[in-house]
């Protein structure tokens, strides 16, 4: 493979950006309905989900490097990271479906086939979407080309989130009739199936460019290696604290629509009630953020572009704590701003990724682009699985009790997890940035350093 800077096609941004509309079809489920599904539907009390979410990391914490170290040491005929979209599609998809089954248990057999599942799941995500991320860094040795493919993949991975935003609600009520558990489960079967086929069309439309420079299996160089670079150690922290807000405000949504602004799921458009017709318009706003980050990053370096509109997404996402419960257009409205700001954001963190990974081998000679997406990815889902915990510890704190009539207290942690405590977070994760220092001339030098020392195979 020749280091390649020619521009990618169309079809194989798009290809790409697919891979991340499959991943979506679950990972926004996640987060949006998850903690909801769990507590309102399942039976499980919210304190001891939350416990879940955090106990279940100290797999990750072991399955996220190793399936990095794994990766980078993968040779086939299609590459590194890319068989790995082809075999793991399908586990994905069945365990996704497996978690919302909804079997008839005792209270404690709940709880255990949630642990089983959960874990089970997040083992199968770690097995396709460490790779898939991965890819992304050798996709093209151009740092341009990887923040346009950045672009794609997060326009695609909004738009699932638009779907899901949008539809999983009416759909499982279409789907269920007053049967919440069997209309969750009949959308996640639609949802398993085409995440499989958008995962294949991801494979077959994409092709890796960048190879490695060593070829020695040093596990230790390798940590050694990723530990030395500053810029990882930036991104790392500033994953989590930006992980954890969206864990937080996505998982207490449901929560915010059904007990605080008084969401009984009557339609107020079409199909759609108040929290669908909420997130529909949001997510509508996120995508086309996205798809301004490719332009904003001509005019601005990432770094600053990136802290100035978490911040200011910060402030947006603070002023729902002071809006009243009947002002619902108002909320619309702060939302669709806040979310049209931060959505050129995760693009800008990805081509981020790769730009470490790029710099993590001009600085040590060591191309670990999966050990380096893996554990970014780890840091993402610690922030989320923290976030979601400490969602339902602090509901239970609060004295939550799903569907009941809520306290003032109640409402008032329901208030503060969907505003204050995300808005914290957001800041908490711009301010790590500001120690991320990699700038347009320190891409440029290490581009063509290492475009002339990779040379053609």
């Amino acid at each position: 493979m020749a280091a390649d800077t020619e521009k990618l096609k169309f079809s194989e941004k798009l290809g790409y950006g697919l891979g991340d509309t499959a991943s979506n079809f679950f990972f926004q489920v996640f987060n949006i309905f998850l903690l909801y599904y769990y507590t309102d539907i399942f039976g499980i009390p919210a304190a001891a989900v939350g416990t879940m979410f955090l106990v279940t990391k100290i797999v990750d914490a072991i399955s996220d490097p190793v399936m990095g170290l794994i990766a980078d040491r993968t040779e086939t005929r299609w590459g590194k990271f890319r068989p790995y979209i082809l075999w793991a599609a399908i586990p994905y998809a069945v365990l996704g479906y497996a978690m919302f089954a909804g079997p008839e248990l005792s209270s404690t057999g709940k709880l255990v086939y949630a642990y089983v599942t959960y874990t089970l799941m997040m083992l199968a995500y770690t097995a396709i979407n460490v790779p898939y991320s991965a890819l992304m860094g050798v996709i093209s040795p151009s740092s341009i080309e990887r923040t346009k493919v950045a672009s794609y993949r997060f326009m695609c991975a909004f738009a699932a989130a638009w779907l899901i935003g949008t539809f999983v609600s009416p759909l499982k009520n279409i789907l269920g009739g007053d049967n919440e558990a069997l209309g969750f489960k009949l959308t996640m079967a639609i949802f398993a199936v085409a995440s499989v086929a958008l995962f294949w069309v991801c494979f077959a439309t994409t092709k890796e460019r960048v190879r490695p420079l060593q070829s020695d299996s040093d596990i230790r160089g390798d940590f050694r290696a990723l530990l030395s670079n500053g810029p990882w150690v930036t991104l790392f922290a500033a994953a989590i604290f930006t992980l954890m807000n969206v864990a937080v405000r996505n998982g207490t949504i449901m929560y915010y629509f059904k007990y605080y602004v008084g969401d009984d799921g009557t339609p107020i458009f079409l199909i759609f009630d108040k929290t669908a017709v909420f997130m529909s318009l949001g997510l509508f706003a996120m995508v086309t953020g996205t798809a301004l980050a490719s332009t904003l990053c001509k005019y601005f370096e990432k770094r600053t572009l990136l802290i100035t509109l978490t911040v200011l997404n910060a402030i947006s996402m603070a002023l729902f704590y002071f809006t009243p419960p009947d002002q619902y257009w108002l909320m619309v409205a702060i939302n669709c701003v806040g979310t049209l700001i931060i959505g050129p954001t995760p693009a800008l963190v990805w081509a981020m990724y790769t730009d470490t990974a790029d710099y993590g081998e001009w600085k040590t000679g060591r191309r670990i682009t999966g050990l380096t997406f893996s554990s970014l990815q780890f840091a993402q889902k610690l922030g989320l699985a923290v976030g979601a915990g400490l969602a339902g510890i602090i509901l239970g704190w609060f004295g939550f009790v799903a569907n009941e009539v809520q306290s003032p207290q109640s409402l008032a942690g329901i208030r503060f997890l969907f505003s204050l405590m995300p808005a914290g977070l957001a800041v908490a994760g711009a301010v790590a940035i500001v120690f991320y220092k990699i700038d347009a001339k320190t891409i440029q030098r290490f581009e063509r350093d290492l475009i002339d020392s990779r040379g053609p195979s």
